[in-house]
């Protein structure tokens, strides 16, 4: 009894009970106005998850300055579509937006316990990207959101000037850092990294080229928790205490060390469709002046 109360809390109460996180992060030069991003990951969306669509609709009321999509937009090949209504006004803002290996493959059906012991790096490298990620993209881009997916460009928000790299998916070997490479130009005034899957080789090269905050998402925060444990698993390289939430990246404590996010994500796969001590989410980051 206390198991199947337990499956029904995490499949159907936690699973839609969407959180918005918000956290101050200091980057900007003294004197500098705020900028407001609204960092989403994740959604994993089909058709039929109308609540989700719904919450997401709700953020433009947040008045992002910037929004930032970290990929894994999409779990079946009607979801574009849904998925770029759901975003609505949003796509009328500044965008930036990488892909996820869910928005190329179809999701299927596999036993969630295997990443107990291994993460799920390999299991497309036979898969043929059946999912309609070109349109997705194009979506974002018609609306004049920026391609991130091993790309580099400096756009404008508002009255900042923002210097982004992206990658694509590093879980699927599809991350091309060589493309990006380079220096971050220290005259902009927001050096952002932006990727899927947070994998240390990864977020190593993003620090040494001088980027100062990174977002990503994949881990779904373990998406089951235990109280006093934490995350099981990241599915990924990274540590279980960087799985989700904002931290300095690696954490040694030296104050030229980048701002990390990891986003715990808005959905789930739809063969796996629970999540515990762990709701899903959406994060407004407002960037500030830090220390002189």
């Amino acid at each position: 009894m206390a198991s199947a109360a337990g499956l029904g809390y995490s499949s159907v109460i936690e699973r839609n009970w969407f959180a918005l996180r918000q956290h101050e992060v200091p980057v900007l030069r003294p004197g500098s106005a705020p900028v407001r991003i609204l960092h989403i990951s994740d959604a994993h969306l089909t058709p039929g998850r109308h609540r989700l669509m719904s919450w997401l609709r709700t953020l433009e009321a947040l008045e992002p300055d910037l929004v930032v999509n970290t990929g894994d937009s999409i779990a079946h090949p009607q979801a574009v579509g849904p998925f770029l209504a759901a975003l609505g006004p949003l796509l009328d803002r500044p965008g930036v937006f990488v892909y996820g290996s869910n928005d190329l493959y179809s999701p299927k059906p596999r036993n969630p316990a295997r990443y107990l012991w291994r993460t799920s790096a390999e299991e497309h490298a036979r898969d043929v990207d059946d999912l309609p990620w070109a349109d997705l993209g194009a979506g974002m881009e018609s609306a004049g959101w920026f391609n991130a997916n091993n790309r580099r460009a400096r756009i404008k928000v508002g009255d900042h000037d923002v210097e982004v790299a992206g990658v694509h998916d590093s879980h699927i070997a599809r991350d091309r850092y060589e493309r990006i490479a380079g220096a971050a130009d220290p005259s902009a005034d927001v050096r952002l990294g932006v990727m899927h899957s947070p994998e240390p080789a990864v977020l190593d090269q993003f620090a040494a080229d001088g980027f100062e905050l990174l977002l990503a998402g994949h881990t779904h925060g373990g998406q089951i928790q235990l109280p006093g444990t934490g995350p099981l698993v990241t599915n990924c390289g990274i540590s279980r205490e960087l799985a989700s939430g904002l931290h300095r990246y690696p954490g040694t404590g030296a104050d030229s060390e980048p701002w990390l996010h990891v986003s715990a994500g808005l959905g789930t796969s739809p063969y796996a469709p629970v999540r515990l001590c762990c709701r899903p989410e959406a994060t407004l980051l407002t960037l500030v002046s830090g220390i002189s």
